[in-house]
């Protein structure tokens, strides 16, 4: 049980690390790996600021942070008024399939910048228009890597289901 809780806090730990490195927030990524790793159906503010000796603002920004691109979901409890939280079976996927927004996000922003110059020769316009094409490719590229993610998934599955 002890060697299970270290792993445990080995795991949160060291999300929290990769998080803070790719300027997430290093609360973001404990939290994010305390739901990863819990069994139960849903998990409470007040046990994530427990287990993770964490305040509740800080508890409520990572939530507010993880749950708006898919990390994790606000899920309701009938009869509590807490709020709780649980990470899909499929994290990355969830995150996969929300990441799209971003894309559609930078490419409204190109857009108004493009309509409010008024220079056609311009660098900017160049830069911007470039912007604007970069996210609708990359945006149609996710398309295709989320059905590729879906279809790696299947076959995996189906490779352990027949190998048992």
């Amino acid at each position: 049980m002890a060697d299970d809780r270290a792993k445990l806090e080995f795991f949160v730990e060291e999300l929290g690390l990769l998080f803070e490195e790719m300027g997430q927030g290093r609360m973001n990524g404990r939290v994010l790996g305390y739901l990863m790793l819990s069994t139960t159906p849903q998990v409470s503010t007040a046990e994530l600021m427990r287990e993770l000796n964490a305040s509740a603002g800080s508890i409520s920004t990572a939530t507010r942070a993880l749950a708006e691109p898919g990390f994790i979901r606000r899920v309701s409890v009938p009869g509590s008024r807490g709020h709780f939280y649980r990470a899909d079976e499929d994290v990355w996927g969830a995150f996969l399939a929300t990441e799209h927004r971003w894309f559609a996000t930078r490419r409204r922003l190109a857009t108004s910048v493009l309509a409010a110059l008024e220079s056609p020769d311009d660098v900017v316009r160049t830069r911007m228009e470039n912007m604007y094409a970069y996210f609708e490719w990359l945006e149609t590229y996710h398309q295709k890597m989320s059905a590729d993610w879906e279809a790696y998934k299947r076959q995996r599955d189906a490779e352990r289901d027949s190998a048992r």
